[in-house]
C-alpha cells in the first residue's frame, strides 16, 4: 500500500484515540490531519505504521489538550464533550471498552486526570496497546507509563460509570421516554427517572440554558414535560440516535437545522442523568447548527400568547 491508503486505513483508530483523550470531535480532526501531514512529510517509512501514526496522534492530543484545559477552566457553565453520533473505529475483541470509554460520563471522568494519565489510559486501557508502544507515545519509560497508569485507575474506578448492559432494553426506556417528552406527560417521565435524577445542560455561554443543574425526578419530569410540548409546536423535531454510545436524540428546528443533543444514562430500568449539548460551538459538526436564542424566542412568546 502506499502512504495515502495506510493512512486511511488507520484513520478511525487515530481519530478514536484522539477523541477520546480531547473529548472534541473538531480537535480530534485536527489531530488526525496534523498526523497526517508530519507521515507525509517523513522522508523514511516507519517498521510499524500503525505504531508511528498512533504514537503522532497521541503526542499531538497531548499538546493540545494542556492548552485546551486553560480554555475549559474558564468555561461558562457546565462543560461537556462534543457530541459523538458514531465512532468510527470498530473492534469486536474490545467492543465493551469502547463503548464504555466514549460515554460522556466516562469521558467526564477522564477530565479529571493529567493529558499524561488520560493519554496512557486511553492506549493501554481501551485500545489494548503493549507498554513499550504507550511508553514511545507519550515520551516515557514502561516503568513512569506503568505508574501513571495505576493512578489513572484509581480515579476512573472512583467514579466509574455503569450503565444498563442490555441495549435493547436501554433503547426500550428511551423511546417511551421520548415517547411521554413528546406528549408532555409528566406522569410517565417521573416514571422513567431515577429518584436522583440530574438534568444538566451545556450551553457554554451561547445558547439558552438552565442556570444550574435540575435536581430531583419530580422537578426534572416537570421541566420536561412543560417545556418540550412547546417546542414542538413551533414545528421544533427530534429522531432518536445513539449519542456517545448511549441512547439520546438530536433536535432540529423547522428547516432541519440542529438545535441540540441529548443523551441518556440509564441503570436498573430508570434513567440517572440526562445531559444536553447546546453550545452551537460543539455541534457544527452534525450539520448547519440553528438558532437556539430565536427559538427560545419564540417559544416564550407562544406560552404568552396562549396565557
Amino acid at each position: 500500500m502506499n502512504k495515502v491508503e495506510e493512512f486511511e486505513g488507520l484513520r478511525p483508530l487515530l481519530f478514536s484515540i484522539a477523541y477520546r483523550i480531547l473529548g472534541s470531535v473538531s480537535e480530534a480532526e485536527d489531530a488526525v490531519q496534523e498526523t497526517w501531514l508530519r507521515f507525509d512529510g517523513s522522508a523514511t517509512r516507519p517498521t510499524s505504521t500503525k505504531a508511528f501514526l498512533s504514537a503522532t496522534v497521541t503526542r499531538i492530543s497531548i499538546d493540545v489538550l494542556r492548552s485546551a484545559r486553560v480554555r475549559r477552566e474558564e468555561y461558562v457553565g457546565p462543560w461537556f464533550p462534543e457530541p459523538l453520533l458514531s465512532d468510527p473505529y470498530q473492534d469486536p475483541a474490545r467492543a465493551v471498552e469502547l463503548a464504555d470509554s466514549v460515554s460522556m460520563a466516562a469521558l467526564l471522568l477522564l477530565e479529571r486526570l493529567s493529558p499524561l494519565e488520560r493519554a496512557v489510559f486511553v492506549l493501554r486501557e481501551v485500545f489494548a496497546f503493549g507498554f513499550d508502544e504507550v511508553a514511545t507515545a507519550v515520551g516515557r519509560s514502561e516503568a513512569a507509563c506503568r505508574q501513571l497508569l495505576v493512578r489513572a485507575r484509581r480515579h476512573m474506578e472512583a467514579g466509574r460509570p455503569r450503565f444498563e448492559a442490555d441495549r435493547r432494553e436501554r433503547q426500550e426506556l428511551a423511546t417511551r421516554f421520548f415517547d411521554a417528552l413528546k406528549d408532555g406527560d409528566v406522569g410517565a417521565l417521573r416514571n422513567l427517572l431515577a429518584a436522583d435524577v440530574q438534568l444538566v445542560g451545556d450551553g457554554g455561554g451561547k445558547a439558552p440554558r438552565l442556570a444550574k443543574a435540575v435536581m430531583g425526578a419530580e422537578n426534572v419530569a416537570r421541566l420536561l414535560g412543560t417545556v418540550f410540548p412547546w417546542l414542538l409546536r413551533i414545528d421544533v423535531s427530534f429522531e432518536l440516535h445513539e449519542v456517545n454510545g448511549q441512547p439520546g436524540a438530536v433536535f432540529r428546528e423547522r428547516d432541519g437545522k440542529v438545535l441540540q443533543t441529548l443523551v441518556l444514562d440509564v441503570l436498573d430500568g430508570q434513567i440517572q442523568a440526562i445531559r444536553a449539548v447546546i453550545n452551537p460551538d460543539k455541534l457544527g459538526h452534525l450539520g448547519p447548527v440553528g438558532d437556539a436564542w430565536a427559538v427560545d424566542r419564540e417559544v416564550r412568546q407562544a406560552r404568552r400568547r396562549s396565557t
